[in-house]
């Protein structure tokens, strides 16, 4: 055996599927998205948390609170992201 043939890699297989650029750049803005969502909530959640330690004898209402402001940040900013024209190509008419 030569080292040429074992270095050259497999043809895809029909269900090995490539995604297209356009899959990839949503996946992309999913991650973004899905990871911001997930900090901004756990940082809400901390928030509420301490609020409710110090100041609020702990009660619960500051932790639904910070957690409901995390989760509407979250949003707000996926929004942003995937109405944002980031990576796609324009043409000027």
């Amino acid at each position: 055996m030569s080292d040429a043939t074992a270095s050259t890699p497999a043809p895809a297989s029909a269900s090995q599927i490539i995604p297209t650029s356009s899959q990839n750049l949503l996946n992309d803005k999913w991650d973004v998205v899905l990871s911001n969502a997930l900090i901004k909530t756990g940082l809400g959640f901390g928030g509420g948390v301490l609020a409710s330690i110090l100041f609020f004898k702990r009660r619960q209402f500051p932790v639904w609170l910070g957690v409901g402001f995390g989760l509407g940040r979250g949003y707000a900013e996926g929004d942003a992201i995937f109405r944002s024209n980031h990576g796609l190509r324009t043409v000027k008419a």
